[in-house]
């Protein structure tokens, strides 16, 4: 096994500076024999997919499949085909929307919608990148695609650690690498999820024949081999803090040791996407019995999509105290929970995380029965704020299980600032986090500054108001990571970007905002899967051959499911 690695990292030595003579128009041309190769082997990947989780062919979960599966690989093949003729056309991607200035000096662009089809499939939902402090509005291109001003840098060959979770990741991570990084890759798969690379050496062959990307298996001493391998030049992960510890700083007491004396034993570049205890802050407002029904089923969706196993996964429900509709809430969850069949636990170790939980909290409510292969969806409802050493603020649980706080403040505004803080400071991580608030509670003056600083001060890579902080991973324009500056000592949810279509080199985090409820439902939505069935495999069409033909096939499952 060692011999073939070997072998694949010398042929990418060997054409890693070629890639980067790959001027863009011939990359956009490569974008499209990428677009139509992977278009072909969507079919079997959808079937292989499902098989590997135990989801039949009518199942509604099938829809996630497509929705965080397919349809984002498709998006970032089709933004990088605009970017790069963009870069062609004028040297750097095109914003597409406004770029504005805050009082503070921060500039914002609008990245989404990213056009037409998205303003009308997606109404009434922007997504904006807010740039580090020090980017100036005039400068703002010029942080853009920095590897496309000065082709006189050597190539360099990347290690993609891939995650076995989600589909589209690694494909994702290697489209960054290649397109905004320049670097050529070998993507290591993820045990989990290994049926998937021969898909994608066939749907990417277009970047496999000439010798730029290379695919590779083996379990964790293939990845040491690959990490510690001095063909290697830099290395992405997705996976756990754990795991990135490991290659960085070394195992046992001896890697324990360097941890905490900040020496790493790995000295070559390294990002990471690592996970996070994902937070939902509920603003109280006047909450009729549709909104708490909809927004039961937004808050349900974000823990049980990929039977749990997302990095964005809800993990916390933060509550004010003294809201009256804490319980109806909680109660409404609680229903859409048992509508929703369990899912086989197809992830290494999931069982045994559900179990730590339910030993420190045996009160958790469990909705549905398991099963020898499926665990019950569950709730710890009533965590005590005040303990910030509780597993459920210190520890991912990555499985179908999430928990609820509720803080005390004695108004509104007052705890929207505290659940900043909270969040901040006492819950691990720092890669998403999603607020939940009324128009209605907006109409308040107070409430309305305090949302607005919380988005401003929430030390996230993803911030989102009504709307699952997720979708920020899905649209491709905006960036996806933790909020920078974490030491490789502390890492948290990682170092690092992907995603990120339009290049930006100096990206602080992304701000997604929708409204309360949207209509019709998102067809992401739990008990909506027929509808997500139908429609994202329209939108994946659109996205691998534009037309307005095809707009009326989206819209009309989209409104009738």
């Amino acid at each position: 096994a060692h011999a073939a690695i070997d072998a694949d990292l010398a042929a990418l030595q060997a054409r890693k500076d070629a890639w980067v003579g790959v001027a863009p128009r011939a990359r956009v041309r490569l974008l499209d024999a990428l677009i139509r190769d992977y278009a072909a082997v969507i079919p079997r990947w959808i079937a292989a997919s499902c098989r590997a989780k135990g989801i039949g062919p009518n199942d509604p979960a099938v829809s996630e499949e497509w929705v965080a599966g397919v349809w984002p690989v498709m998006r970032h093949l089709r933004q990088f085909h605009q970017a790069l003729g963009d870069i062609a056309a004028v040297g750097h991607p095109r914003i597409p929307g406004p770029v504005s200035t805050r009082a503070d000096g921060q500039v914002v662009a609008q990245v989404f919608p990213f056009n037409g089809y998205d303003r009308l499939f997606f109404m009434g939902i922007t997504g904006e990148v807010w740039m580090e402090p020090g980017v100036t509005r005039d400068g703002l291109a010029a942080t853009q695609a920095v590897v496309y001003r000065d082709k006189g840098h050597a190539g360099r060959v990347a290690l993609v650690l891939g995650a076995g979770n989600v589909a589209s990741i690694g494909p994702m991570d290697v489209l960054y690498k290649l397109f905004v990084e320049d670097q050529v890759v070998v993507l290591k798969m993820n045990p989990v999820n290994e049926y998937l690379g021969p898909l994608i050496e066939e749907g990417f062959r277009a970047l496999v024949e000439p010798g730029y990307l290379r695919v590779v298996y083996g379990g964790a001493a293939a990845g040491a081999y690959l990490c510690q391998h001095p063909l290697v030049e830099e290395i992405h992960i997705t996976g756990s803090d754990k795991t990135f510890d490991a290659i960085v700083f070394g195992t046992g007491p001896e890697g324990a040791a360097r941890k905490a004396s900040g020496q790493p034993l790995l000295t070559k570049p390294i990002s990471g996407e690592l996970g996070n205890v994902s937070p939902v802050i509920v603003v109280p407002g006047p909450w009729s019995a549709r909104d708490l029904a909809y927004q039961a089923e937004h808050l349900a969706t974000m823990l049980v999509n990929n039977a749990g196993f997302n990095c964005n996964a809800t993990r916390v429900i933060v509550q004010h105290a003294g809201w009256r509709q804490r319980e109806a809430l909680l109660g409404a969850v609680g229903s859409v929970l048992a509508r929703i069949p369990v899912r086989s636990a197809y992830y290494p170790g999931a069982r045994q995380r559900c179990d730590q939980f339910v030993a420190v909290h045996p009160d958790a409510r469990r909705y549905g029965a398991g099963t020898d292969s499926a665990l019950p969806w569950t709730l710890v409802a009533g965590v005590d704020p005040m303990r910030t050493d509780d597993i459920c603020f210190t520890t991912e649980a990555f499985c179908g299980l999430f928990a609820e706080t509720a803080l005390d403040a004695p108004s509104v505004a007052e705890y929207v600032d505290r659940a900043v803080a909270f969040c901040n400071d006492d819950v691990w991580g720092t890669l998403n986090v999603t607020l939940l608030v009324h128009p209605a509670s907006l109409k308040d003056p107070a409430v309305a500054a305090a949302v607005e600083r919380a988005v401003a001060n929430l030390r996230y890579g993803t911030v989102s108001v009504n709307y699952w902080a997720a979708g920020g991973f899905t649209l491709g324009s905006t960036t996806w990571g933790a909020y920078p500056g974490h030491p490789i000592s502390d890492i948290q949810s990682g170092t690092g970007v992907v995603h990120n279509t339009l290049m930006f080199s100096r990206a602080q985090k992304s701000v997604i905002r929708a409204p309360f409820r949207s209509f019709p439902t998102p067809p992401w939505f739990a008990l909506h899967g027929r509808a997500g069935r139908n429609v994202f495999p329209r939108l994946v069409g659109i996205e691998a051959r534009p037309s307005p033909l095809k707009v009326p096939g989206v819209l009309w499952p989209a409104v009738m499911g």
